[in-house]
């Protein structure tokens, strides 16, 4: 008899599951592939095809602070990959300590690859166009392109890795910089027992967690937060109310007034919240963004069973050993801290 019952159990447990991962896809979410090659259907870009020399070059750059024009700032000093890939400030701090001007929060690059745009506006198309952006930004590295190619052609090592990859008369330039940290970048994926259940594991997610993504859908988040990055699309903002920090900055999105859609993935780990990092709990963020976008007074009782949902897109993060970087050469531009 106490077979029967375990037995009976675990099929009522399974049917529960495998409707709430109906009801997630169906409502449009959909998993990162525990499958490698149809993960890299989905990071990989055919025109900079990921290779393995490419990551670890562009994972080298991506830690030079040498392409700065301080020669102190690197790309992981706003997206830190020791932890949630962003700086955990309101809002960026770049070059001599320059604050964002427009009060902006860095987003993290983690599971950005899957955005359809980058940057909170949605102008950049993808990571390797991105990637040119803040190295020449003046409150960010503050470079020139001609900084850049200058550091990364003074050192040979980094000469002979270009070589290497992309042939004998390859021409360095920020843009072929900028291609090979995008490479690295669409390599920083963190799969989670989310993407377990959703990937068929009825056990991935608890009945707690599990009942919040019923709620998590069933209020409406997901007319926004879908798909493999759980947001990434440029959507409206102020759909119904006005965000209460509103005017913090002077950031109001594109020019139709649109704004990109942040992962939900690592969301614990990326605190503060919305674009210009007002908000600074996620319990908070949840009832301000039902409030602003759903027009809804979210119960406690939802907004606590939506965070415990959220806290199973934690992800495991990809091993990554702190490289080691080419020497300085007599060519190598000096640090300007002006």
């Amino acid at each position: 008899m106490k077979k029967i019952i375990l037995f009976s159990v675990a099929v009522v447990s399974s049917l529960m599951a495998n409707n709430v991962t109906k009801e997630a896809k169906d409502a449009g979410l959909a998993p990162i592939p525990n499958d490698k090659k149809a993960l890299m259907k989905l990071i990989d870009n055919p025109k900079n095809p990921i290779t393995d020399a490419k990551v670890e070059l562009g994972k080298k750059l991506y830690f030079d602070p040498r392409l700065s024009k301080s020669g102190f700032i690197s790309c992981n000093s706003c997206h830190n990959l020791s932890e949630g890939g962003d700086d955990g400030l309101e809002a960026a701090v770049g070059h001599m300590w320059t604050v964002n001007p427009h009060h902006l929060n860095s987003p993290t690059v983690y599971n950005s690859v899957f955005n359809s745009i980058q940057f909170w506006d949605g102008r950049s198309p993808h990571l390797e166009d991105q990637a040119q952006g803040p190295m020449q930004a003046a409150p960010e590295m503050a470079a020139t392109k001609q900084h850049v190619a200058d550091v990364v052609s003074s050192m040979p090592e980094y000469v002979e890795a270009f070589k290497s990859i992309y042939g004998k008369d390859v021409k360095i330039d920020i843009v072929k910089v900028a291609d090979t940290i995008g490479v690295f970048e669409r390599t920083l994926v963190t799969p989670s027992r989310f993407d377990d259940f959703l990937n068929g594991n009825d056990k991935a997610l608890t009945k707690a967690e599990q009942k919040g993504l019923q709620t998590f859908i069933q209020v409406g988040c997901t007319g926004c937060h879908t798909g493999v990055g759980i947001g990434g699309d440029l959507n409206g903002f102020n759909v119904v109310n006005t965000y209460k920090y509103n005017d913090v900055g002077d950031f109001k999105g594109d020019a139709n007034g649109l704004v990109r859609v942040p992962t939900l993935r690592n969301i614990t780990q990326t605190a503060p919240y919305f674009h210009n990092g007002m908000i600074k709990t996620l319990p908070a963020a949840i009832k301000e963004m039902g409030r602003v976008q759903l027009g809804a007074d979210l119960t406690d009782t939802q907004v606590s069973e939506i965070e415990t949902f959220l806290k199973s897109l934690d992800g495991r993060k990809p091993a990554i050993s702190l490289p080691m970087l080419p020497a300085s050469t007599a060519a190598t531009p000096l640090p300007d801290l002006k």
